[in-house]
């Protein structure tokens, strides 16, 4: 039993060293360093988005209905993208968070409402996240209480977040989202996968229009182009351009075109990742639970054991393996977002940059949402209920942020040359009315059924 992560790990090492080695004799060993070193913010919002609770939802995705959803994988890879890339630019060329950018062009209740109701879906998820990376390491020791791990989590990722300096934490988070590689590694430990039906389906949208899937694919939505990602994102950007001893907002202020490409290949590449991970995870799913009729996956730990006996402990591990590295990737992710939201709604001194007595309000915010996320799981507050509540919440809240996000980016009093081109515009809105739809279904499939 105990030689079983070794084995998923080296599955995963050889994997890694054959891509590197295909890599190092296409293009020169340098290239490939530049293209990795370029990454940042972009490369790390993508992966925070295959958190835990996504992977739950792609893997009842792939287990309900096989690869008849994959297309979403390639639909919501664009839209990410170029929501993102907005986010980004937004904050490159103001200096600011995306939150206090609202405030200076905005009603301020508008920002305060947003931002309230994505502290609670944070909260949500938070918690939901926290539980599934405990049930996550309990598949591979079993003999850990539930509850102490729920701690231990929650003690591990404050740590971080407040007593590890920016540049470190960034290269942390940077390095933590090659865990993805878990779930694109597990298709090849899965046996008779097909590549051409998986492939087929990747590019073929279908649809049968029933209430759970209208409800799925909603939650697929919700989940890929989320607030906190948003939020995450544009401060993000700030925090890089700190960093690089950009402390003043005068000198943050304005942006150049080797800054924009480097941002727009970081988010596309982030983004890219992200929907990869999605496709293999519904792919593996459909190869494996759909075509054994097991359809009723709610959470990621339910898909870990569901695969054991039908795909090998290999799989079983590195799925395993993932679900607790995209927790310590995603939690974080959603606990800073809330307090990069808050704070700049309020004015505050803000940043992961800062210590700890410097930024106390805006770390006190990360704290409390630890803290109640962590509390949810004590109470028996159920997980699936919990993603149900951030569901209609960010459907709530992010067509309102990707309207103000698209107005402000194609300003140019605020954007200068930089403000979005008019193709960029027309699919910003496009997206946003895609995402007002999904959240209008989302609430009434919640509320009503």
């Amino acid at each position: 039993m105990w030689s079983k992560p070794a084995e998923a790990l080296d599955i995963a090492a050889n994997a890694t060293q054959k891509f590197a080695e295909n890599v190092t004799k296409q293009r020169p060993l340098k290239d490939a360093k530049d293209f990795w070193h370029g990454l940042g913010p972009g490369l790390t919002t993508g992966a925070s988005d295959d958190d835990p609770s996504g992977i739950a939802t792609y893997s009842q995705t792939g287990a309900q209905y096989g690869n008849q959803l994959l297309w979403l994988s390639t639909l919501t890879f664009p839209l990410m993208a170029i929501v993102q890339e907005m986010c980004a630019r937004l904050g490159l060329v103001t200096g600011r968070g995306l939150a206090a950018n609202i405030r200076r062009h905005y009603p301020r209740w508008i920002l305060l409402l947003c931002a309230s109701l994505l502290f609670f879906a944070n909260v949500f998820n938070i918690g939901a996240n926290l539980g599934a990376m405990a049930k996550g390491t309990q598949l591979l020791i079993p003999s850990i209480p539930f509850y102490s791990l729920v701690i231990l989590f929650t003690i591990i990722t404050l740590l971080m977040q407040i007593f590890i300096n920016y540049s470190k934490y960034a290269k942390y988070l940077k390095y933590l989202a090659l865990v993805l590689l878990a779930y694109i590694i597990t298709a090849f430990a899965v046996k008779d996968f097909s590549w051409i039906e998986a492939l087929r389906h990747g590019v073929t949208p279908s649809i049968t229009f029933s209430k759970e899937q209208i409800f799925l694919i909603c939650g697929i939505l919700g989940t890929t182009v989320s607030p906190y990602l948003f939020f995450w994102q544009t401060s993000q950007e700030v925090e890089e351009e700190i960093a690089e001893g950009k402390v003043t907002l005068a000198s943050r202020q304005g942006t150049d075109i080797t800054a924009i490409k480097k941002m727009r290949l970081d988010v596309w590449s982030g983004m890219f990742l992200s929907n990869l991970v999605m496709f293999f995870i519904i792919a593996v799913c459909a190869a494996t639970l759909y075509k054994q009729g097991i359809t009723n996956i709610q959470t990621a730990s339910d898909a870990a054991m569901a695969l054991r006996p039908l795909a090998g402990d290999k799989a079983f591990w590195l799925f395993a393996i993932g679900i607790i590295g995209t927790g310590l990737l995603g939690v974080p992710v959603l606990a800073g977002s809330s307090a990069y939201a808050i704070s700049e709604s309020f004015g505050w001194r803000e940043g992961l940059s800062h210590k700890l007595k410097k930024a106390s309000a805006f770390y006190g915010i990360i704290i409390i949402s630890m803290l109640v996320g962590m509390g949810m799981n004590f109470i028996g507050f159920d997980p699936i209920k919990a993603l149900i509540y951030s569901a209609v919440i960010n459907g709530l809240v992010a067509p309102v942020i990707l309207v103000l996000i698209i107005k402000m980016s194609s300003n140019k009093k605020i954007m200068g040359e930089w403000a979005n081109k008019l193709h960029i515009t027309f699919f910003g809105w496009v997206i946003a009315g895609i995402m007002m739809v999904a959240g209008i279904t989302t609430i009434i499939s919640s509320i009503f059924f």
